[in-house]
């Protein structure tokens, strides 16, 4: 997307809250019976969006909270704050996930226990999580062991400085100490489906590519979609290949996903789980797939002689990474050679060392 193109799209996208934030513990309703919470992250992204949704479950007036937060004394106690000053004397009547992640399912299971309500997840984002949280078994075994895992993955894909490796290794328990479990039993949501909350329906939109299952809510009652991480106002949506699924093709999922929204109504009011509520949808993708078709090209022009995913990094990416942001760059890198691959623009060799490298076709 060109520059002026660029600023016409940004032009475009509108906060109708403005610079207004809901302090920790806090809320404000960005729709009726709709109330935004934002809790603090240990990274560089900061933040998450949380939202309560004014519900009444058989005849019990109460609240439907959408995401958790990870696993760590100071989201629980601003969760306490938040049930002590902002719930009017109700109680949570469920809770709603929309994906995996840690910062999305992390308290979940403290949650669900504590108000003795059911979590409303999809099922392979359910699985997912679960797999991933135990620490006995699950993705974190092979890790430890030496073998399997992103480290191994990674390496495959160039990144084979020692220091960066061992780091990676050090961190097999990453998911699992940030999501300890999560409920022994859930209620699956699906594509397409109906869910009342508080007289409205909200439709439930899968998106794939993020997360694998990823669960958005649209109410056209109130005008109001709950994005998750599938559409955020400033910052790209994290599209990886993990070790599980080394060939995958997460960026062509996203991109189709993406495209499922440009059916609902302009003036809707997105609420994203990073960022500021925002309307222009339309604009806002466009930006979205401007923005990998660049990253795509830059990935394509760097191919011209073989190249690995470590080099495509700097080519993606033009700041310097810890190396949590770097296991997401890898990730990221991965993906948009993966896409170029898929679609027959680049080819794919495993080299004498040991590395997968990408050349055009």
């Amino acid at each position: 997307m060109n520059t002026q193109n660029k600023a016409s799209a940004e032009a475009e996208i509108h906060y109708p809250l403005g610079d207004a934030l809901p302090e920790v513990g806090s809320s404000i309703e960005v729709a009726p019976g709709v109330r935004w919470i934002r809790m603090r992250l240990p990274f560089a992204l900061d933040h998450i969006n949380l939202w309560l949704l004014r519900d009444e479950i058989d005849g019990v007036s109460g609240w439907t909270m959408v995401d958790c937060g990870i696993a760590n004394d100071e989201t629980k106690a601003s969760w306490e704050q938040v049930f002590a000053t902002q719930l009017e004397g109700l109680p949570v009547l469920r809770v709603i996930v929309t994906h995996m992640h840690p910062d999305h399912v992390g308290l979940s299971q403290w949650l669900c226990e504590k108000w003795k309500v059911p979590l409303w997840i999809s099922m392979t984002d359910y699985l997912t999580a679960q797999w991933l949280s135990c620490k006995e078994g699950g993705a974190a075994v092979g890790a430890r062991a030496g073998s399997g895992g992103s480290a191994d993955h990674f390496q495959r894909h160039g990144l084979t400085t020692p220091e960066d490796l061992e780091k990676i290794r050090a961190r097999s328990n990453y998911y699992s100490n940030m999501v300890p479990g999560v409920p022994r039993q859930y209620r699956r949501i699906i594509d397409g489906e109906s869910i009342l909350i508080g007289g409205h329906s909200w439709e439930v939109m899968m998106g794939y590519g993020h997360a694998p299952e990823h669960a958005s809510l649209f109410c056209k009652k109130l005008g109001v979609l709950i994005s998750g991480d599938m559409l955020l106002p400033r910052i790209s949506t994290n599209v990886s290949v993990y070790d599980a699924d080394p060939d995958a093709d997460p960026l062509g999922l996203y991109l189709d996903s993406i495209e499922k929204y440009l059916t609902l109504p302009e003036d809707t009011l997105v609420l994203p789980s990073h960022g500021k509520p925002f309307t222009g949808i339309r604009p806002r993708i466009a930006q979205l797939k401007a923005h990998h078709d660049d990253r795509l090209a830059d990935a394509l022009s760097a191919c011209k002689k073989p190249a690995h995913a470590r080099e495509i990094v700097p080519v993606l990416f033009k700041r310097e990474l810890d190396i949590h942001q770097l296991t997401f760059a890898m990730g990221e890198a991965i993906a948009h050679l993966n896409y170029l691959l898929r679609r027959g623009k680049l080819r794919r060799q495993l080299c004498d060392d040991g590395v997968l490298r990408f050349s055009v076709v």
